[in-house]
């Protein structure tokens, strides 16, 4: 389980990403770079990072589910997500 000032962090990144993204659209577009570079760091989409919705965890992120590896396997396992089943042959 990630700290949730960790989960807190990244929702703030996310609202400056969105809060920003059609002024950093358009000074791209104008070439702008100056003022890029006074913009928050925070504000730029590469410094967001996959987290899942459940536990937080950074690593081992299944983008198609939006969950991590563990959490996965556990729901799964439960059969609690529609379509998946555990292979056997």
């Amino acid at each position: 389980m990630a700290k949730e000032s960790m989960k807190a962090r990244q929702a703030k990144r996310e609202r400056l990403v969105a809060k920003y993204a059609a002024k950093r659209a358009a000074l791209k577009k104008a070439g702008d770079y100056e003022a890029l570079q006074a913009l928050p760091l925070n504000a730029s989409p590469v410094r967001l990072h996959n987290r899942c919705k459940l536990s937080g965890r950074p690593k081992g992120y299944m983008r198609q589910f939006g969950i991590s590896r563990i959490d996965f396997r556990e729901l799964a396992s439960a059969g609690l997500i529609p379509g998946v089943r555990k292979a056997s042959w």
